[in-house]
């Protein structure tokens, strides 16, 4: 095992460890995909969450992205690789498996892509989506090699959209989309940044059943917005609700136009997030 290896390895171990990300099979996918790939030639820059600054690595050795830290993939639009833990968490929580349909939106250059076309393997496919064309392009390019990863420039806010095992998000919006929701096949897992453009929020997993969908928080979250994800009088009621508290207690999403019953964590329009099971 080289240095960049033993490096790649130990950080797997450490993140996955953080996360409480106990799938042998996430651990191994990222001591597997180099990080570097997908940050563009070095020295980076590592995002300080304290002031909202850059610091610069002082070398190009890729041994220094190998940190539980974002690093700027287009720091003057504020877009990061996005933190190793966070989405370690995630991961285990959507829980992909071998030959599954997954529908990656927000792709950023597509590491977190290649971690989830390891984790789906030859039988299954992953659809990226990237809004942004010169991250679409190097999101292509970086994936190249991974017969099972198709990268799409499109808003992935909008139907016609796959019908997939999981759906991972990668940019904060106000509510569940429609279409996300229609896409999702029996037992899918959606899992998104359910966040105001403004504030913290939380990634919340929803999981599609008979009886209609079962929804928990997974953590506190920030991301940058989703174009075409954000309505400002949810917004609204999303960031009293979660200074309010109380969002552990989330159990169920509740997709109906009829007035919120007692149970009502935070409502949008034509959707609930309840405390009650499904």
């Amino acid at each position: 095992m080289d240095r960049i290896q033993a490096a790649r390895r130990f950080y797997a171990d450490m993140i996955t460890a953080k996360a409480g990300a106990n799938d042998d099979r996430i651990r191994d996918a990222f001591a597997r995909v180099p990080r570097e790939k997908f940050l563009g030639p070095g020295p980076w820059l590592a995002y300080v969450f304290q002031s909202g600054a850059y610091v610069t690595t002082p070398t190009d050795d890729p041994v220094l992205v190998y940190q539980d830290i974002l690093f700027a993939l287009a720091p003057e639009q504020g877009i990061n690789n996005g933190e190793p833990t966070l989405h370690a968490r995630n991961l285990t929580a959507a829980a992909p498996k071998i030959g599954d349909q997954v529908l990656q939106v927000g792709v950023g250059t597509g590491y977190y892509t290649a971690i989830l076309s390891d984790l789906v393997g030859a039988s299954g496919q992953v659809a990226a989506l990237e809004i942004d064309s010169v991250l679409a392009d190097q999101a292509r390019d970086n994936l190249s090699d991974r017969a099972n990863v198709t990268v799409h420039c499109r808003s992935g806010a909008e139907a016609p959209l796959p019908d997939s095992d999981v759906i991972y998000v990668s940019a904060g919006a106000t509510h569940p989309m429609p279409a996300w929701l229609d896409a999702l096949k029996p037992d899918g897992r959606l899992i998104f940044p359910l966040t105001s453009e403004s504030s913290m929020g939380g990634m919340l997993l929803i999981t599609r059943s008979d009886g209609g969908y079962a929804a928990r928080f997974v953590s506190p979250a920030a991301f940058i917005p989703m174009i075409g994800g954000q309505d400002e009088a949810t917004a609204a009621g999303l960031v009293k609700a979660f200074e309010s508290g109380g969002w552990q207690n989330v159990q169920s999403l509740v997709v109906d136009d009829r007035k919120p019953d007692e149970s009502c964590w935070v409502a949008g329009n034509g959707w609930w997030l309840s405390t009650r099971p499904v």
